[in-house]
């Protein structure tokens, strides 16, 4: 990681390899979720934020996820994220990373981990200018929403990862990505 970030090699590893954990849905997500969404609409630059929605699979009402619940912040300046919001979010105990979307490369995002008195993760909070990746977040849960049969099938999919990569965090990812652009891809047809 580079782009103005000061997080070692070594703590990209560990992150990497914290255990993944799927469990069953737990009807407190949304709640969770908007404790989190009030926290940074009363702390965050309010000319900056343009949108803010849950995302990921604690979003899906009835489907199984790792307990952390996904925010995802759209702002109208990364730029401005990097001197004026990391600072507000590391005093509200996340702990930020500059991180590339996809892969090694950019584009590049500020992505900010929520932990719990145990060191568990609770929320991600990704904090990106609103782009074609940003939409098909929402797509994506929208039509795990709206179909469940495809909602049973991602979460088989990421039941089997988490078995078959407990502590590899970027395995498990890598595992997924097909699906999701596939359900993505149907997604934007129509379909």
């Amino acid at each position: 990681m580079s782009e103005g970030t000061n997080i070692s090699r070594e703590r990209i590893i560990a992150l990497s390899h914290e255990h993944v954990d799927v469990i069953p849905y737990d009807p407190e997500w949304p709640k969770r979720y908007q404790e989190e969404e009030d926290l940074l609409l009363r702390s965050l630059p309010m000319d900056l934020v343009q949108r803010i929605v849950h995302i990921g699979s604690t979003a899906v009402p009835g489907l199984s996820a790792k307990p952390i619940i996904d925010v995802q912040v759209e702002v109208s300046s990364l730029e401005r994220v990097r001197r004026e919001v990391v600072p507000i979010m590391e005093d509200l105990g996340h702990e930020y990373i500059w991180r590339p979307t996809m892969g090694e490369r950019a584009p590049f995002y500020a992505w900010f981990i929520r932990r719990n008195a145990k060191g568990d993760r609770t929320h991600h909070v990704h904090m990106v200018e609103p782009d074609g990746a940003s939409e098909d977040r929402v797509l994506f849960r929208d039509h795990l929403r709206a179909h469940s049969e495809i909602a049973a099938k991602y979460e088989t999919l990421k039941q089997d990862l988490a078995e078959r990569f407990p502590d590899d965090r970027t395995a498990y990812t890598k595992g997924k990505t097909e699906f999701i652009m596939d359900v993505v891809h149907k997604a934007r047809e129509g379909r």
